[in-house]
């Protein structure tokens, strides 16, 4: 007889287990667990107590991030840290990675951003996840502007006014748009220096 797999490819159904709970992780468990080595060569965060896998990055999600990432050091640096990938401690219960999180200069050498002024999501096969359940969490965290830089449309999707959990405005951008930041106003980035068009064919 075969051994059976730790692992299973199937998904909790939570009703198969009430009047159970899962039991979710709180972020310095989490902060604990990586410092421990747990999840060495993983892309892992924390979502509302639950550690999720992130997807593995395509060519057209780096050099967007690439590119943007310029742009934001440039206009950013001297009132602002851009942090790339880093870890937000958005919650007791979430510490997500943005692709970009731009919080106040400081020292963050014991423990990670908890505050942040502008996140951005660069998203295709994560799209639902960055419009779902991590705009929640980063309204709810007080960001105060959020941006998806949406590859599946050719978007920037700015949200902004978080109110009761949600972001009660969003502006969708197009390549031929700028984008201007409201928490910084002198921040004006073309969607096409982002985003390249996709080719037509003839």
């Amino acid at each position: 007889m075969e051994p059976t797999s730790v692992y299973s490819e199937q998904v909790l159904d939570l009703a198969e287990i009430q009047p159970d709970e899962p039991r979710l992780i709180r972020r310095s468990e989490y902060e604990r667990m990586v410092d421990l080595g747990l999840f060495e060569d993983e892309r892992i965060e924390l979502l509302y107590g639950v550690i999720v896998k992130m997807s593995p990055h395509g060519p057209e999600h780096d050099s967007a991030l690439s590119r943007l990432t310029v742009l934001l050091v440039k206009a950013l640096s001297d009132g602002a840290s851009v942090r790339i990938q880093s870890a937000f401690a958005a919650s007791d219960g979430s510490e997500p990675e943005p692709d970009v999180c731009v919080v106040p200069l400081g020292d963050y050498d014991a423990a990670h951003p908890a505050t942040a002024w502008l996140i951005v999501e660069i998203s295709k096969s994560s799209l639902l996840k960055d419009r779902g359940p991590k705009a929640r969490l980063y309204a709810e965290s007080g960001v105060s502007e959020y941006w998806v830089v949406n590859l599946v449309d050719g978007l920037v999707e700015v949200h902004t006014t978080p109110r009761g959990g949600l972001y009660r405005t969003i502006t969708r951008y197009g390549l031929d748009d700028v984008v201007r930041s409201e928490r910084f106003p002198a921040l004006e980035i073309p969607v096409s220096a982002v985003l390249k068009p996709t080719p037509t064919t003839g």
